[in-house]
């Protein structure tokens, strides 16, 4: 009887104790952050062939096209675009990019080593199967061209 009554004390003395510990809270603080972030991707392999002509006309353009992906959490970014090397003389490569959502396209560009403006007022989206098209031109004075290329390289930056 002296076990019982024991061990019936020692229940509500852990029972008393178990309700009335306090309870511990503890806090962290988390950093975050997101960067400035414009990327631009294209995909296909455009070749371009001017291969015939009209009698008593300039020779057949050629064209051909790809397709590209933009993503920016900027506002009022661009893309411009230029060539790694002049053309030859009397053959001319155009560009011409759809304008994603909120974008202006700036329609057909003459290609060259100077950066210009291909799109416009891209702000905050991430879009994709966008198309470009490419155009090859010559005259008849360029003669025969060998097979060559040109590296196109397309810039997403801020908008002036």
């Amino acid at each position: 009887m002296k076990t019982i009554a024991t061990a019936a004390a020692a229940l509500v003395a852990t029972a008393a104790f178990a309700g009335s510990a306090a309870a511990q809270t503890a806090t962290q603080d988390v950093g975050f952050e997101v960067q400035a972030i414009s990327q631009i991707a294209f995909s296909g392999s455009p070749t371009l062939t001017i291969s015939t002509a009209t009698a008593g006309s300039a020779p057949t353009s050629a064209t051909a096209s790809g397709s590209y992906a933009v993503t920016t959490n900027e506002t009022n970014q661009k893309i411009t675009a230029e060539i790694d090397a002049t053309m030859p003389t009397g053959v001319t490569l155009t560009a011409s990019l759809a304008a994603p959502s909120g974008g202006t396209s700036a329609g057909v560009k003459t290609l060259s080593t100077t950066a210009q403006d291909v799109v416009t007022g891209i702000s905050t989206l991430n879009q994709s199967g966008l198309s470009v098209s490419y155009g090859l031109s010559a005259t008849s004075a360029a003669g025969v061209v060998a097979a060559d290329s040109r590296t196109v390289t397309y810039t997403i930056l801020a908008g002036s």
